[in-house]
């Protein structure tokens, strides 16, 4: 009866993690859209800016618009290679194999300073112990 539960436990902490990660992936797609339109749009008013307002023709770089747009563009690229392509490398597998790599390394750790306290409070309880008679010498 107890253990029924037990597996109904981890199987609904399971799907709650899932969909923990079913979520993120979802608004991290919904962020990439939402930043590909805001690009379209902010695209089409860099055009019309600079051309038919002729706002910017004083700077020193001619058509500034063209490569305000192709950073963009770079921008947008990255955003597209992070979400798709480098959380299939880094992705959750990932993330938890290196969560046991650091959990493995600290409790290695506290094992070596839990041996060292040890060996400390076993050097402190036999000064403690060891009765020094100033009559007679240390060796008898």
């Amino acid at each position: 009866m107890f253990s029924k539960n037990k597996n109904q436990d981890s199987l609904d902490a399971e799907k709650r993690e899932l969909y923990h990660y079913a979520l993120n992936r979802i608004k991290q797609k919904k962020r990439l859209m939402q930043h590909f339109i805001v690009f379209l749009v902010g695209s089409v008013l860099l055009i019309i800016i600079d051309p038919v307002l002729g706002i910017g023709k004083d700077f020193f770089i001619k058509n500034w618009f063209v490569w305000a747009i192709f950073l963009w563009a770079f921008l947008l690229l990255v955003h597209v290679l992070n979400v798709f392509f480098m959380n299939r490398f880094m992705g959750k597998e990932w993330e938890d194999k290196q969560l046991e790599k650091l959990k493995f390394k600290q409790e290695k750790r506290i094992f070596k300073l839990q041996k060292k306290v040890e060996n400390e409070l076993q050097l402190s309880e036999v000064k403690k112990n060891k009765v020094i008679n100033p009559i007679l010498p240390e060796d008898q």
